[in-house]
């Protein structure tokens, strides 16, 4: 289903039409529940964090601005930040760690073509380590700057400027 289509489709769940939301859950649907086990690796939570992030589509339909990114990217972000939320939450609890892992953008960015997905691939890794982690932490594990501070052991203010330079670099290397 293309943008387009999810787009008429979010602008009748924002007016209370049950039946395309039924529609919109069942497009898409496989690609949110991929995000979300991805982040979280647990069935059951990645399970609890879809139904949490359609709740929230579509008490916030109305909400979705066309020029800031496809309906499934804003989709996405939901399920996301529902996903770090609950990571954050077992964290305080003290029920989890973060784990530390390689990261590719091949397994984040779902509504990227293949190609896109190699060229962002080849220019994280062109970044410095801890401008690699520093991003992945911030944008892929949705840490605030504060926990990306604790987690690579910097200042904050190094922090904040290896993802700021990090992101110049990536700019200039995807010609954006």
């Amino acid at each position: 289903m293309d943008n387009s289509e999810n787009l008429h489709l979010l602008g009748k769940i924002a007016t209370g039409d049950r039946q395309a939301f039924e529609q919109l859950y069942a497009a898409t649907s496989s690609q949110l529940y991929a995000v979300s086990l991805k982040i979280l690796g647990k069935k059951d939570r990645a399970e609890d964090t879809l139904q949490e992030a359609f709740i929230r589509i579509w008490h916030n339909a109305g909400e979705y601005t066309p020029g800031r990114g496809t309906v499934l990217t804003w989709m996405i972000s939901i399920v996301r930040y529902r996903a770090f939320d609950l990571i954050r939450y077992h964290k305080v609890r003290g029920e989890e760690e973060l784990e530390s892992e390689e990261f590719t953008a091949a397994d984040e960015l779902q509504d990227l073509s293949p190609e896109q997905k190699k060229e962002l691939d080849f220019c994280l890794k062109e970044l410095e380590t801890q401008q690699q982690q520093a991003i992945h932490l911030a944008f892929f594990r949705g840490l605030t700057h504060q926990e990306v501070t604790h987690h690579i052991e910097t200042p904050l203010g190094t922090t904040k400027s290896l993802i700021r330079r990090g992101m110049q670099s990536l700019k200039r290397c995807l010609g954006l």
